[in-house]
């Protein structure tokens, strides 16, 4: 596992793919709860939020568990697995060396403390971060901003009264940096992040002495504590031009990088992997054509372009590059005061949601006058279903979610069995506001990684049949 807590902010769509992975639960018993976050300038308070206004949810909006525990937790899932039979191999002190790309393979030399030995892969995917040396040997680019800006991040250990939301100072009172965070860990670990602006002296700066100083000043003189982990960190915001290479494909930093303003690093990368793994399972089985993973580049391209734009927003907000980006920002922070409208454009990072994949080639046909927020292309919004979760009942598989509609026990398409699910919505508020609106009746078909891939006002074997088809590509084959 990793050492120093990194990534600590982990959303309810990433802790939904976790569930599904059998690491949910424990990630959720350990984590640190949020829904709330306040911004404050000097020290005033702005404005507050909640990330999570309504109910009928089984996760809340964030959970605070640094990134050693997440792993854990996720390795414990996968040991689990590999009891019950699942082809898994975790090999460690394995280092790639060299990759080479042919027309449908690759070969990759390995360096152990062994010795080497040589794989052939019919499939790679690089999970290797933000340096890739996989991307490297491929000479591929990663293009976009490098920021300037310096941040130190201090995990603190200590017992403390602050409420457990997430607090953002501009131009804080403290004068601890220009700009700070705080945010409560489990086991009494608080993640306090200054920013030290361009030019700094990093070693001055990781001087105990001096990082305290900047703790202490925050916090004030009657509060103990002591320092856990200390980092320096810039960032960038960039990507590759294409995530898919071949039989090479590329997922998380080693694909696209962002600031961590919004926490949407680890948290996209979790939607890679999701989107990723599914389409890999079908086309390694002969259920899809390979062509289904070019639905992989576009759909999480999309998803990168998203997240970068977010980003970038919200780096240039917080560490503006010009007098007049720093007299709009200031102007922007006075009014929000006051004025309510203001505060929809302060930007402390707009927090991770999963993405919609509108215009997807995957997408099957709509229903217009069915709610927005579970057209095609969008992630299925969690329901409470009696004593269970909707998100629970529909699992990893291709899914028909039948709502007070008549569809059969079972059913296949293109080779593939679907799962059926029927529920009613007639005394479900939370499931009939979310995916029937002023309808009486829905079917949904529900993509394994719990994406809407298509929905209908009734069961209609050949049109659901179609749209099974282009959620695997197979539309274009056959065309």
């Amino acid at each position: 596992m990793g050492l120093g807590s990194r990534a600590i902010c982990f959303a309810k769509r990433t802790l939904e793919i976790c569930d599904r992975l059998g690491a949910g639960v424990s990630m959720l018993a350990k984590g640190v709860q949020w829904n709330i976050g306040k911004v404050f300038h000097d020290n005033r308070l702005l404005y507050e939020f909640n990330l999570l206004p309504e109910d009928g949810h089984a996760f809340p909006a964030f959970i605070n568990l640094q990134q050693p525990l997440f792993e854990k937790f996720l390795h414990e899932a996968i040991v689990k697995a590999q009891s019950q039979g699942a082809p898994i191999e975790i090999r460690g002190s394995n280092r790639i060396d060299a990759v080479v790309r042919h027309e449908d393979h690759v070969t990759i030399d390995v360096m152990t403390p062994d010795g080497p030995y040589v794989l052939e892969a019919d499939w790679l995917v690089a999970c290797d971060g933000a340096r890739s040396p996989i991307r490297s040997m491929l000479g591929h680019g990663f293009d976009g901003r490098v920021f300037e800006d310096n941040f130190l991040i201090a995990d603190v250990k200590m017992k403390a009264n602050f409420p457990t939301e997430r607090w953002f100072w501009f131009e804080p009172h403290f004068k601890s940096g220009d700009s700070a965070l705080l945010h409560k860990q489990p086991d009494d670990i608080w993640r306090i992040d200054f920013q030290l602006g361009w030019n700094i002296d990093r070693q001055k700066e990781l001087k105990p002495e001096n990082i305290r100083a900047r703790v202490s000043a925050m916090l004030g003189p009657d509060v103990d504590y002591e320092l856990d982990w200390c980092s320096i960190y810039t960032f960038q915001c960039r990507r590759m031009e294409k995530f898919r290479n071949g039989p090479v494909l590329f997922a998380g930093d080693s694909a696209h990088q962002v600031s961590p303003f919004g926490a949407r690093g680890a948290n996209s990368g979790m939607q890679d992997a999701d989107n990723l793994g599914w389409k890999l399972a079908l086309v390694v089985q002969g259920l899809a054509p390979d062509t289904l993973l070019d639905s992989y580049d576009s759909e999480r391209v999309y998803g990168a372009d998203e997240n970068i734009a977010n980003s970038t927003r919200a780096t240039d907000f917080i560490t503006p590059k010009s007098a007049i980006s720093k007299l709009f920002r200031d102007a922007v922070l006075q009014l929000a005061e006051t004025v309510p409208f203001a505060r929809t454009v302060v930007n402390s990072g707009r927090l991770s949601m999963p993405c919609t994949y509108d215009g997807s080639p995957l997408n099957g046909p709509d229903v217009a006058s069915f709610p927005a927020r579970t057209r095609p292309g969008s992630p299925c919004p969690d329901a409470p279903i009696g004593a269970d979760w909707l998100l629970r009942l529909l699992g990893g598989n291709f899914t028909l979610l039948a709502i007070d509609a008549d569809v059969p026990t079972t059913f296949s398409a293109c080779g593939i069995p679907l799962s059926v699910l029927s529920v009613s919505g007639r005394d479900n508020k939370a499931l009939g506001e979310r995916y029937l609106g002023n309808a009486t009746s829905a079917v949904y078909l529900i993509r394994p990684d719990q994406h809407v891939a298509a929905r209908f006002e009734h069961f209609d074997e050949e049109v659901v049949a179609a749209a099974v088809g282009r959620a695997i590509a197979k539309d274009v084959v056959d065309a």
